[in-house]
């Protein structure tokens, strides 16, 4: 994409290894940051603190291997994100509070602000008379026309797909007809299953579907 001028958006994604069996026991893997040229600016590799029950490869596309030779300290991964990371930028991702929870960055001190795609591609469905709300991968194969068969969720990738889709929102709502083509895409596409619901446990690690779980621990959102 052309730049022309400072990068104001820029999209987050960690990747998370289990340190645990139930759903909420994970740690930070894998850290990249694209800015809204759809440039990588950081793609880092973090090596947990605690042993790991599971690299999550199919999910996560880390292995043993992969940590163990690249990886840093969180400590020394989130200092070199903060130092590419203005702190007037506008963070965009799929449920972006959840990385900026992992990384401990502050609104107002690490970053202006947030958006989350979820909230700004929820369609309203008529059929059951509320909102719908899709998976990143369901909008960039309805949207984007990307094929994902087989592909492994790796940061810097689905970075770039969340930087992708906010620069195509920013374009559909100058189009009202275009937006409207767009929700309808969303809506007919069929249902993209996300690695938790097809995979309700992973290597002995509850994945944390709430329809599947296998571990008992809460679900807070």
């Amino acid at each position: 994409m052309y730049q022309v001028g400072p990068a104001a958006y820029y999209s987050i994604d960690v990747e998370c290894v289990a340190i645990g069996t139930d759903h909420h026991s994970r740690a930070v893997g894998q850290i990249a940051l694209v800015d809204q040229y759809e440039q990588v600016i950081l793609d880092i590799v973090v090596k947990p603190d605690k042993p790991v029950v599971s690299y999550l490869t199919a999910l996560t596309g880390l292995t043993q291997d992969i940590i163990e030779s690249k990886g840093v300290t969180l400590a020394n991964a989130v200092q070199q994100l903060r130092s590419c990371l203005p702190a007037d930028a506008v963070l965009v991702g799929q449920n972006i509070l959840q990385d900026v929870q992992w990384l401990g960055l502050k609104e107002g001190t690490d970053f202006k602000s947030c958006l989350d795609l979820a909230g700004l591609y929820r369609v309203w469905n008529p059929r059951y008379s509320s909102y719908s709300v899709f998976s990143q991968d369901h909008l960039v194969k309805a949207l984007l026309g990307w094929d994902l068969e087989n592909s492994q969720h790796n940061a810097a990738l689905d970075a770039l797909k969340s930087i992708k889709l906010f620069n195509l929102y920013q374009q559909l709502q100058r189009d009202e007809q275009a937006w409207q083509q767009a929700q309808e895409r969303m809506l007919n596409a069929p249902p993209t299953l996300s690695f938790a619901r097809t995979n309700p446990s992973y290597e002995g690690v509850c994945m944390g579907n709430r329809k599947t779980c296998t571990c008992g621990a809460a679900f807070f959102s």
